[in-house]
């Protein structure tokens, strides 16, 4: 819902001029309203930041009154009877349907026209006759007693939005669209029922049973989380859906006392962050990011992946980029050392795989050796990004059999390293950090044998938005190290079976031969 200024200046901090807050029916055992507040007028879409703030306003034994006899003022004494507010009806001559259902209910019924003083108690005002210029009177009354109200259908007279509500007392969801799209909050509400059992009341009611005894028991943080999300997830749920409440009383109880007796340890979670797109990182990546009690990330991991941990988790950033290191690898090993000796559960968070360039074994044999237990999981490496982004095969039948990642920074030297020899074999090559040594990649290779002409892909930030593609040949690749746009993580994809990919969003190298002649007298 929307609080106007006046209706707040009193009981909430003073927005802006234009400014407004947004309420939502939900909250504990019915009785809270969701407050939103619009902190910036004008702010667009593509920033993707709410307009409104969200939190919880008590309506319990407090007076909500509706105006109107029709389907309007019906469905909005129907939302409000989700709430333990007491409602009054200003109802004349209510539709049959609407007189059935506020004597079923116990609706307190005033069958009297309007008159300003009826709102004077209220703490909510809906206003639902159907004529707009009595509706827009009930409003002004409101207003002029710095009560929140709402006008059906006519968003200048709303001073709050009316959310679709999921009820699962005392957990609620409640879905507003700020007036935009009220069909499509339906359409959501209906998904969101589906998903959410019956039973989830039951298992809230029960959990809060327990909160006293857990706040005295166990100590705040990782302690606390992890028996939460135990009885939340495991044998303490399943018992409240199957319905027995004694027998999850008695999980709940031993499942404290499990908590109590035992001893925290640290442990540290090697998490490939993927390409960078939030949608790219694994389900366990995200669970362990919404359980873990410090973060410890690379530069190369965006600001938007780093946010879908847990709000009050530590961010240490090591900063770890070509040409620019916050901290040594072996000051990065010391802090995850330390970090989980102290109990903590770290997620260390890498760009891509951490396995992969990621310079993960060498933090796994420091923990090894100091005794602190660690897991790994997998990300989306750059080189799978990229070619799914542009349809690049790696590996093509009677083609290229073989695939190959690599640096390209072992090229010094009169042997040819192995993954050189596989590419004269038909393999592709997959070059990381590919723009600053793309010429000597290229100089070798062809002084090899490899065709001038085999097919090379270049791409910019795989698996992001702002992805990019250029394409050419192995002759052409000298002239990415001129290309100072790039600004982003560079991918060299090498071989003939790249030739297959999808080449309509790219752009030439527009390199030639002689550009990498240049390149090789300087």
């Amino acid at each position: 819902m929307l609080y106007s200024r006046e209706s707040l200046a009193k009981k909430y901090p003073s927005p802006k001029p234009d400014g407004f807050l947004f309420l939502h029916s939900l909250g504990e055992c019915g009785d809270k309203w969701a407050v939103f507040h619009n902190a910036e007028s004008g702010m667009g879409v593509s920033e993707q930041r709410l307009s409104v703030f969200p939190a919880f306003f008590k309506v319990a034994d407090a007076v909500a009154v509706v105006f109107g006899n029709g389907p309007e003022a019906f469905a909005k004494t129907r939302l409000l009877r989700n709430t333990q507010a007491r409602i009054v009806a200003y109802a004349e001559a209510p539709d049959a349907d609407y007189a059935a259902y506020l004597v079923e209910n116990n609706v307190e019924t005033v069958a009297r026209s309007f008159a300003p003083s009826q709102v004077e108690d209220a703490v909510l005002v809906f206003a639902a006759t159907g004529d707009a210029e009595l509706d827009r009177s009930i409003v002004q009354a409101a207003r002029g007693r710095r009560i929140p109200a709402n006008a059906v259908d006519q968003p200048d007279f709303c001073d709050f939005y009316t959310p679709a509500l999921v009820n699962r007392a005392p957990i609620a969801v409640a879905i507003g669209t700020e007036g935009a799209g009220p069909v499509l909050a339906q359409m959501i509400r209906a998904d969101i029922d589906r998903l959410l059992p019956r039973t989830l009341g039951n298992l809230a009611q029960l959990a809060n049973s327990y909160r006293s005894a857990v706040d005295r028991l166990l100590p705040r943080g990782l302690a606390r989380r992890m028996f939460w999300r135990s009885f939340f997830k495991g044998q303490v749920a399943d018992a409240v859906a199957s319905g027995d409440i004694s027998d999850a009383r008695r999980r709940a109880t031993r499942l404290l006392k499990d908590a109590v007796n035992e001893k925290a340890e640290g442990r540290i979670f090697l998490v490939g962050a993927g390409p960078g797109a939030e949608d790219l990182l694994t389900l366990r990546a995200h669970r362990l990011l919404m359980e873990c009690d410090v973060i410890v990330h690379d530069a190369l991991v965006p600001q938007a992946v780093i946010d879908m941990g847990r709000r009050d988790a530590t961010r240490i950033p090591v900063g770890k980029r070509k040409g620019c290191h916050s901290k040594s690898q072996d000051e990065i090993n010391e802090l995850l050392v330390e970090l989980g000796r102290e109990g903590k559960r770290v997620v260390r968070l890498k760009s891509g795989d951490p396995l992969v360039f990621g310079r993960a074994g060498e933090e796994m044999a420091a923990l090894r050796e100091a005794g602190v237990a660690y897991e790994v999981v997998p990300g989306i490496t750059s080189a799978l990004a990229a070619a799914a982004d542009f349809e690049l095969p790696l590996t093509l039948r009677g083609v290229a059999s073989s695939l190959v990642f690599t640096t390209g920074h072992d090229l010094h030297g009169e042997t040819l390293p192995d993954w050189a020899r596989l590419a004269l074999s038909g393999a592709t090559v997959a070059v990381y950090m590919g723009r600053s040594n793309a010429a000597s990649v290229a100089s070798r290779l062809m002084a090899s044998g490899l065709s001038e002409d085999t097919t090379v892909a270049v791409v910019e930030n795989a698996g992001r938005s702002d992805s990019r593609l250029m394409h050419g040949t192995l002759a052409e690749l000298p002239a990415l190290e001129a290309r100072d746009e790039l600004k982003g993580p560079v991918m060299v994809i090498i071989g003939d079976a790249v030739a297959g990919g999808n080449f309509t969003r790219s752009e030439p190298l527009r390199g030639t031969i002689a550009s990498l002649a240049a390149f090789e007298r300087t």
